[in-house]
């Protein structure tokens, strides 16, 4: 799903209070999807396919690895399908789903994509799914809500939806809850001028910077000179100049700094696997730990030093740090030809850490999956 790069619905609130986040973003490397963001992509796709009735059970539909189990489609699509009702109970609401909007020549480049479109009597509906269970989503002053409206009203496909209506509601089915806001097409419009205002003022060289809530998704954190900035304050201070009144106000922005700190580190990973060069560090393997090289061979080589099968296998073969220990007991060791240690992936490290960086351990890895061919 295509997505403005100037701002959309998901960040019309970070571009509403600071304005110069939008230079910042455009110069960050994009960002690998997510098993979380694909899961809510194939919901969203399902949900309109549901509403549409393209799709008649989605059990089984995939995207990107993530497939719709019956416990997902009952714990997500159905529990948002019951409550569209609260909406429309009684099946009159015009609706489209999956529509794109934009704003035309008052800001060029700028369009979304709207979940839920709907006229229900003299009231335009906008409904955005949540699916995510992490953060709560509030349908009051809601910027993305207020996007797509704004953005609907200018859209020529959409004038049925809001000609002459008297009210507009902001609707979130985040399931288990529905939140709802009736609002007018005069609070919609206010919003619109501020939009227009922000994203004028973001091609300036000076636009504004601001941290805040808004913050939380920004992708340009590691870069950002207002979070940069609140960093190099924290680590000046001392602990003798704290007092209460200060830890307090700081208690109250550690989500925001530790947000910034997972974000800088996946940067750095990022650039990193991308082989851009981040100065003083490098990626290692991860600790390794052992497999049986061929584990029929294995049980022979145990059996044969005296193990017994109760002592080979647990359920399933036991690994090559346990076998190690019952044979130390017997005081004997482990033929040196039996394991070989696997990395599980890579970790970022500073530069001065005694493990050789990736590149130099290509051919160890090579041989240690030789030998486990």
């Amino acid at each position: 799903m295509l997505h403005s790069s100037i701002v959309g619905g998901s960040s019309a609130s970070r571009v509403v209070n600071c304005p110069g986040s939008v230079a910042l973003v455009q110069k960050m490397p994009p960002k690998p999807s997510s098993e979380h963001a694909d899961r809510g992509t194939l919901l969203h796709d399902a949900m309109a396919g549901m509403l549409e009735d393209k799709i008649d059970n989605p059990v089984g539909m995939k995207y990107n690895g993530q497939v719709i189990t019956k416990e997902l489609a009952a714990e997500k699509l159905a529990v948002a399908y019951n409550l569209l009702n609260e909406v429309d109970p009684d099946n009159k609401m015009e609706f489209v789903v999956e529509t794109s909007v934009n704003f035309g020549d008052i800001l060029p480049g700028v369009f979304g994509s709207a979940d839920l479109l709907g006229r229900l009597g003299n009231r335009a509906i906008v409904l955005d799914w949540k699916f995510g269970d992490g953060v709560t989503v509030e349908a009051k002053e809601n910027m993305q809500g207020m996007f797509y409206a704004a953005a609907a009203m200018r859209t020529p496909a959409c004038n049925w939806i809001f000609d002459g209506v008297d009210e507009i509601e902001i609707v979130i089915i985040q399931p288990p809850m529905i939140r709802r806001w009736v609002t007018t097409v005069e609070r919609i419009k206010e919003f619109e001028a501020s939009l227009i205002s922000a994203v004028k003022k973001s091609s300036a060289p000076d636009a504004p910077i601001v941290a805040g809530k808004h913050c939380r998704w920004c992708a340009a954190k590691p870069v950002c000179p207002q979070m940069t900035g609140a960093v190099d304050r924290a680590l000046k201070q001392t602990l003798h100049e704290i007092d209460t009144t200060s830890l307090s106000l700081y208690l109250q922005k550690t989500e925001l700094l530790e947000q910034w700190i997972a974000d800088v580190r996946g940067l750095a990973y990022t650039m990193l696997e991308q082989d851009v060069k981040v100065p003083g560090y490098k990626l290692v393997a991860k600790r390794g730990t052992r497999q049986w090289v061929d584990e029929e061979k294995a049980v022979d080589a145990l059996k044969s030093l005296s193990l017994s099968d109760n002592d080979v296998y647990a359920k399933k073969l036991i690994s090559p740090a346990q076998a190690e220990k019952l044979l130390k007991k017997a005081k004997q060791e482990l033929p040196s030809d039996l394991a070989v240690s696997v990395s599980s992936g890579s970790t970022l490290a500073v530069e001065s850490d005694p493990r050789p960086a990736i590149l130099n351990i290509g051919k160890q890895l090579t041989d240690s999956l030789n030998k486990l061919n």
